[in-house]
């Protein structure tokens, strides 16, 4: 340093700096180290700056008035350092020489100036809007410039001239420029050209905001205050930034992805071919002893290492790795930076000890304490927001690439994992992913932390430390024995939720079923049962929970109580003053952290790695193999072609299809029938290429449409769903809605083709559903269609009507291949080819006079079904196509059960009634057909419009309300009174004394310092210690005994609040769950329990916590420094201002993302389900870009939810940086009346509330958030119930009804309140034993007669009295009880098919057995190995829908009531099973009092008398021959089912 600056400048001079009043640097430092600083700076971050930007090219700025300014400025600062260097150069050609570095300075500053300036021009050129790297180095020149500005004052000050003229005038100049180039550098750039700021609508302002504003997140604040002023909707979130969003994130995992695959295939290949050089040809392991050769080879594989997995986690990080590693390098930043205050408190207690210290250096000291407490809140809360941006880029990228392999796994794949399983993938795991990015960085930032604390404990303390250490060690094992017992716990509790849903889920989805067998209290039973088993384990966590609750709060203390102890007793010597305690009590407090987090990271990881491994196995499942169905076959003339096909479900077992073979002809109407179970649907199945093929070829020409069995209907308008993704024309789209027979159900449909369908079709009956299927593949004009039994659910001149108009040989896909499985018999004449399937094999084909000649399995079929019918029926046909005019009357008919489930708009229904006879009139005379087809476009035309002319009409479904606003003070004094008010006020009471004991222990602490201050230690060192310890023992106690209580009451408050709801729904009216999505009521049961079970009993926790330690420090501080208490109150008062606005904003921000968070989840189970229709149709990619939408849709409301977090961070932290300078310089200016101890008491205390302050807004908006489940539960806990299921003083004699007489007198009945009569008026007697039919259009109120018999629906008017006593008196259970039913819709529960027969376990097995064998099913129990106790799975899938059927029937049979209803049983089953039905009925309830609702005629041709129902009241009543005989509506029903002449 002489050489440089030369004997006359020293470089350091003691007293001129430290110890004096008015310090100052000398010159000679000023010159050097001062003026190199920044420049260091700025040369050390050019290089990777410069990279980075030539990889990260943003498009560039147009030149401003800003930037040239700043240009301008810069090459000025360049002029002026070097004309310093030339005035040196000047004085030395005077002889004037100046030690070296008056020309090294100038020349440094002046080319760091010119790069500076060449950076600004880069950054432009590159379209960087504000440079945080300029911005750092502009301040630091500012900040080491003040020093020489202020001692150049001073110099000319104390002497009389100015020695140095030039230099002091460039330096001002020099000063002055940059300072302007600092304010400068705040503002920003205009957005480069072309980027698509300018088109968006609602841009992220982040993508804009400056250096200043990303690094205070100021650019948040817009939001805050939108927030706050009214609560924030959809349309005000920013647009996601481009790279967040998932058309960029999922295709960069997914390339990796594949990479890795790629990667483990080419090892996988080389490790087999290592074993066997020749694998055996494939057609030898599938016949004569090639059983075991997959075996063999895996046992061979298995011995050689194991081929490579391709691994998940390498491609994650590939993708996601070096954006986290930004985040990783500020979190370094910040772990270094903690470790400076606890230095800065050491200083500050050395300096109140020191009485003729300068005052400057305490002031220093409290700014130097508030400025790196200031600069570590930036940078973690830059590092959180890295971590953050990474969880969400994770989630994002998880949830694309799982849904787009969900679309394409195989049968055998999706056998293992369920929709729900795959949703979880969705849900928890890709979140728990998202959780960890959070704490990911602590597994190395804990253990640095860690040896950091304890490197200067040890300076403090010496090797008395190891004695805190050992007890922190100690506390490890314990905290990670109660994590793995919760954990273990966790997942048992996890099993009874899952359980307790899935049955909610049930039993939802069939309340109708158990509400008309009076099942209800079996079910709720089972429901609590596992409800108490699951409260058991959450009330064994609690108990676990308290126990480190205190471990986690006496673990602080414990470690400073043995530390202490150990320092004093260990050496007399040793004395403990206030610096050594309280430095050490701060770091401590420092360690209590990353000990506390290890733990956490740790079962967090292994969380995440099983996620990482169910993810990595499900995106490993084997694919459809698209290539398995020859799609461009040209050499054959037919169109589908299947040669020797053998094809099964999953590899592993036996093919369901034995060589198949089927050539259908270009434009042939193929017909496949067989049993139930022989294999129809499996044979479409392996036409799409759903199947695995064994052997053999299969072909189709052409594009394919499909109608599957069951309907799958989307949840979207009923024109989205028929047009699935195809351009709409009008004329088109109106002849296939007329031939599908949907035109009059529209005009019933509140709001036309435009009605929002629910979720799975629910509100369209099971005929609309099948038809609005059929509308699809006709509108998708394809070459071949596929149609899986679609004529199953719509009634039979439905059927007919749909068989002429699209399918026939006549209709309107005429010239297509069709294949169409039917149950029908009645058609297959018309049709030109008939396969029939025994088994699995093709039995016979041939067209069906062929069939007749062979006399084979086909012929006997037939000859139990009247031919005569059918042959008649045929020449009708022919006959009556030209004067097809059943047009009107068929419309109205098909439209099964709308008008009774729906509440329709009368205005609607009085002009679709006025529509219909206008048209009818139209039509009265028999024109040709093509008259006809004209008269329907004419007609189309001239309503063209349909939106225009339909009224607003309400929708079936109300929308969820989410909350908006505060929550009410209501809410939380409800759950108060679930948990108990005099509880509620013992638990705030301990939390009081625990703070009130953790105070005494400090403040004992400090009295205990102060005694070194007076040399009275020795005496009584172990009084200090005992006291210490007795406090410090009682405040863990209390910790331990105020989290018990709090966990006893909120589980208390759990069971109620789950009680009361569960109770009210088993006990709500039927029509609360018609407009009711059952999904909104499960929602109740799994999210928001969940909430009330674990969610709030922490936050709660959490809560009362951070308030009162908050409360404790602010009572400390203001005690030891009395004037601390006029900070108070601002402080105070931008703290709430912050709180309101930020709790404001994030509440509805949660909100907001839970709203857009489940349809993510139920299109994807929608998809799942509809997978085979979607791939048939290939709109593969239009569905990957709707979900990958829905993401984006739902991150859109979730990122702004992570900045509000970082945004209340920094203000927070702010106040508690405050809290500290205050307390600091208050301590500084009394220092005369303090004692050290004091000052260390009230510094430590301060330097730990920002952690409190920051955790106690967090907790009061997280209890806002999680206190709205209360709310919600209590919501639903209060619905209207129905009448009580018993009435004691009006309970029937046991053996009631004996006769089984029904009278209906004067009866009327309405769906809900302000809805239209559906029976007016019905008057009729039913004797005992007679067989009654019920037939009439749709919507004639059929259903609705066998409600109100249940009383699900309660009059409106008169009664119904059975056996003498009227049903309305009696209570539910004992009515319900007492009649059967078979209901339209067979509802099996999971469980064991004991169970779903007999819920009560009131029947012997015997009589089970017996009930079996008359409903035929007893050959198939039997062969079970279960017997009863086989397993129905959800909804029964494992039983075929006519076995599920014979079921019903048996419960039927295990009731035997005297009076027995039958609806519409008879729609999904093949004839034979129909018959067994049927007679079984009339063999087994001969005696009993039956009403069926028929669909076929020749059901009811038998009964004693048939009831004719037309819109609501009795059209005709007598025996069927007279009614024939009548020549009325039942004549005209049974004319068009080809019953009648």
């Amino acid at each position: 340093m002489e050489r440089l600056c030369g004997p006359k400048l020293p470089f350091w001079v003691a007293n001129q700096t430290l110890h004096t009043d008015s310090p100052d640097l000398p010159e000679c430092f000023q010159l050097s180290v001062l003026s190199w600083l920044p420049c260091v700076y700025l040369w050390l971050a050019c290089p990777p700056y410069l990279f980075y930007l030539q990889r990260n090219n943003k498009g560039y700025i147009m030149m401003s008035i800003l930037n040239r300014v700043k240009t301008v400025f810069g090459l000025a600062l360049w002029i002026v350092c070097w004309t310093d260097l030339f005035g040196t150069f000047h004085e030395l050609q005077q002889g004037d020489t100046q030690p070296p570095i008056y020309f090294v300075t100038p020349l440094v500053v002046g080319m760091t100036m010119l790069l500076a300036t060449f950076l600004i021009q880069f950054e432009r050129l590159r379209g960087v809007q504000s440079s945080g790297i300029l911005f750092i180095f502009w301040f630091l020149s500012v900040l080491c410039a003040i020093v020489p500005f202020r001692s150049k004052i001073l110099q000319a000050k104390y002497q009389s001239e100015i020695s140095d003229k030039l230099r002091f005038t460039t330096f001002y100049f020099y000063f002055s420029l940059i300072v302007a180039e600092l304010i400068f550098s705040c503002f920003n750039e205009k957005p480069p050209l072309f980027s698509n700021i300018d088109t968006d609508p609602n841009p992220c302002p982040q993508s804009t905001a400056g250096f200043l504003s990303t690094m205070t997140f100021w650019w948040f604040t817009s939001m805050a205050i939108k927030g706050y002023k009214n609560p924030l909707e959809a349309k005000d979130l920013w647009s996601l930034n481009k790279g967040d969003s998932s058309e960029v994130i999922v295709p960069k995992l997914l390339r990796e992805w594949e990479v890795e695959q790629a990667k483990a295939h080419s090892a996988k290949d080389q490790s087999t071919q290592a074993l066997y050089y020749k694998p055996p040809p494939v057609g030898e392991s599938n016949h004569v002893g090639g059983e075991s050769s997959p075996e063999e080879v895996e046992v061979l594989l298995s011995k050689q290492k194991d081929p490579k997995k391709p691994s998940f986690l390498r491609s994650l990080i590939k993708a996601f790795g070096p954006y986290f590693l930004i985040g990783s390098a500020f979190k370094l930043l910040q772990d270094l930076i903690t470790f400076v205050n606890p230095q800065l408190l050491k200083l500050l207690i050395v300096f109140t000890k020191q009485k003729g210290a300068p005052t400057w250096w305490g002031y220093a000291l409290a700014f130097l304490m508030f400025f790196t407490a200031f600069l570590q809140t930036l940078i973690l809360h830059q590092h959180f927001q890295y971590c953050f941006v990474t969880g969400m880029r994770l989630r994002t990228s998880i949830i694309g690439a799982i849904y787009r392999k969900s679309l394409i796994i195989t049968n055998a794949a999706k056998r293992t994992s369920t929709v729900g399983e795959i949703v979880n993938l969705m849900s928890v795991d890709a979140q728990r992913f998202m959780d960890l990015t959070t704490f990911l960085n602590m597994l190395w930032s804990a253990p640095l932390q860690i040896i950091l604390a304890l490197y200067f404990l040890w300076q403090n303390l010496g090797p008395s430390v190891l004695a805190g250490v050992a007890v922190m060690i100690l506390l490890i094992p314990l905290n990670a024995a109660i994590a793995v017992k919760t954990r273990a716990y966790q997942v048992e509790q996890m099993q009874y939720k899952d359980a307790r849903i899935k049955l909610m889920n049930e039993i939802l989805n069939g309340i109708k079923v158990l509400k008309l067998y009076a099942w209800e209290n079996s079910f709720k039973d089972k429901v609590l049962e596992i409800r108490q088993k699951e409260l058991n384990m959450l009330r064994k966590t609690a108990y676990l929970s308290a126990v480190s609750t205190m471990a986690w709060t006496s673990a602080p203390f414990l470690v400073a109580l043995t530390t202490f102890a150990v320092y004093v007793t260990v050496d007399k010597n040793n004395i403990l003053d206030a610096e050594k305690a309280f430095v050490s009590l701060s770091l401590f407090n420092i360690l209590r952290f990353p000990l506390n987090m290890l733990p956490q990271v740790i079962s967090s990881i292994v969380q995440a790695s099983v996620s990482l491994k169910r993810i990595q196995d499900f995106l490993s499942h084997d694919e459809l193999d698209p290539e398995s169905v020859d799609r461009n076959n040209t050499a054959t003339d037919s169109s589908v072609t299947v040669v020797n096909g053998t094809f099964t479900w999953a590899k592993q077992d036996h093919p369901a299809l034995h060589n198949i073979n089927l050539m259908v002809p270009q434009g042939s109407l193929l017909a496949v029938v067989g049993h139930v179970g022989c294999g129809k649907s499996s044979l479409v199945s392996a036409l799409l290429g759903e199947m695995e093929k064994m052997e053999g070829d299969i072909s189709i020409r052409g594009s394919v449409a499909y109608v599957p069995q069951q309907a799958w209907i989307q949840n979207a308008t009923l024109r989205d769903n028929i047009l699935f993704g195809k351009a709409y024309n009008e004329q088109k789209y109106h002849c296939c809605l007329e031939a599908c027979a949907l035109t009059p159900d529209l005009e019933v449909l509140p709001g036309g083709d435009l009605t929002e369908i629910g979720e799975k079709g629910i509100n369209l009956s099971g005929g609309q559903r099948q038809r609005v299927s059929l509308a699809r593949a006709l509108y998708n004009e394809a070459d071949v269609y596929l149609l899986d039994d679609p004529l199953s659910a719509v009634d039979a001149h439905v059927a007919k009507h749909i068989f002429d108009h699209v399918i026939g040989p006549e209709g309107a896909l005429q010239g297509k291949t069709r294949i169409l499985v039917t149950h029908g018999i009645s058609f297959l004449p018309q049709v030109d080819n008939i396969v029939v399937m025994v088994e699995g094999r093709v039995s016979e084909m041939g067209s069906y006079q062929e069939l007749l000649k062979q006399n084979g399995a086909f012929a006997e079929f037939l000859r139990n079904y009247s031919l005569e019918d059918i042959i008649e029926e045929d020449e009708a046909t022919e006959a009556l196509i030209d004067e097809e005019e059943d047009f009107p009357d068929d419309a109205l008919s098909n439209h099964t059960d709308m008008v009774d489930n729906e509440p329709v708009v009368n205005e609607a229904k009085r002009q679709f009634i006025r529509q219909i006879s206008i048209i009818s009139g139209d039509l009265e005379n028999p024109k040709s057909r093509s008259v006809r087809k004209r008269l329907c476009s004419e007609r189309k035309h001239a309503e063209s419009d349909p939106e225009k002319k339909l009224p607003k009409v309400e929708k079936l479904i109300q929308a969820e309300t989410a909350e908006t606003g505060r929550v009410k003070i209501k809410v939380f004094w409800e759950y108060a009174k679930a948990v108990g008010p005099l509880l509620s006020l013992f638990i705030c009471f301990l939390y009081g004394c625990q703070s009130a004991a953790a105070i005494g222990a400090n403040v004992w602490l400090s009295q205990w310092t102060n005694d070194a201050a007076q040399n009275v230690t020795q005496e009584n060192v172990s009084m200090r210690v005992g006291v210490y310890a007795a406090l410090g023992m009682a405040q863990g106690l209390l910790v331990m005994v105020s989290s018990f209580t709090l966990a006893m009451g909120n589980i208390g408050a759990a069971r109620k609040l789950h009680y009361a709801l569960l109770d009210n729904k088993f006990h709500t009216p039927q029509s609360f769950f018609d407009t009711t999505p059952i999904g909104r009521v499960i929602n109740r049961f799994s999210k928001d329990i969940y909430v009330i079970d674990e969610a709030l009993p922490s936050t709660v926790l959490m809560f009362l916590g951070t308030f009162f330690s908050s409360l404790s420090t602010m009572i400390v501080i203001v005690a030891s420094t009395p004037i601390f208490a006029v900070v108070i109150a601002p402080l105070a008062f931008i703290y709430v201002f912050v709180q309101r606005f930020y709790v404001a904003t994030s509440r509805q921000l949660k909100r907001l993302e839970s709203v857009s968070r489940s349809p993510i989840y139920s299109h994807f189970s929608e998809t799942v389900t509809g997978s085979s229709v979607i791939r048939a149709y290939g709109r593969h990619n239009a569905f990957v870009l709707m979900s990958d939408m829905k993401v984006d849709e739902n991150q859109k409301s979730y990122y702004p939810g992570i900045v509000s977090n970082r945004w209340l961070g920094v203000r927070i932290e702010f106040i508690g940086n405050c809290i500290v300078l205050f307390a600091a310089l208050f301590a500084v200016i009394g220092k005369d009346k303090l004692n050290p101890g004091l000052v260390g008491l009230s510094v430590s205390y301060a330097l730990l509330v920002t952690m409190s302050l920051n955790w106690m807004v967090r907790m009061t908006s997280d209890l806002e958030s999680n206190i709205v489940a209360v709310e919600r539960v209590m919501e639903y806990s209060e619905t209207k119930t129905e009448a009580p299921w018993e009435v004691e003083d009006k309970k029937p004699s046991s053996d009631w009804p004996s006769q089984g007489n029904v009278e209906f007198s004067d009866y009327s009945v309405r769906y809900r309140e302000g809805l239209e009569l559906v029976l007016k008026n019905l008057t009729l007697s039913v004797k005992g034993g007679e067989k009654i039919g019920i037939v009439g259009r749709t919507g004639a109120g059929k259903s609705s007669m066998t409600l109100c018999l249940f009383r699900l629906l309660e009059a409106a008017g008169g009664e119904i009295t059975i056996d003498g006593v009227k049903i309305s008196e009696i209570g539910l259970h004992d009515l319900r009880s007492k009649l059967t039913i078979i209901p339209q819709e067979p509802v099996l529960f999971s469980g064991s098919l004991r169970m779903n027969l007999d819920p009560f376990e009131k029947y012997s097995d015997g009589e089970v057995w017996k009930a079996l064998e008359l409903s035929h099913l007893n050959k198939f129990v039997s062969n079970q190995p279960n017997k009863l106790q086989l397993e129905c799975s959800e909804g029964g899938e494992n039983l075929s829908v006519g076995q599920r059927q014979l079921v019903c029937l048996a419960r039927a049979l295990l009731r035997k009531t005297r009076i027995l209803i039958l609806d519409e049983a008879t729609a999904a089953i093949d004839l034979e099973t129909d018959d067994l039905i049927q007679s079984t009925i009339r063999t087994q309830f001969e005696d009993c009092t039956v009403f069926t609702i028929a669909h076929r005629l020749n059901t009811v041709m038998d009964y004693t008398r048939v009831l004719v129902l037309d819109k609501g009241q009795i059209a005709e009543f007598d025996t069927p021959t007279n009614l024939l005989f009548q020549r009325g509506i039942f004549y005209g029903m049974a004319k068009d089912a080809g019953l009648a002449q």
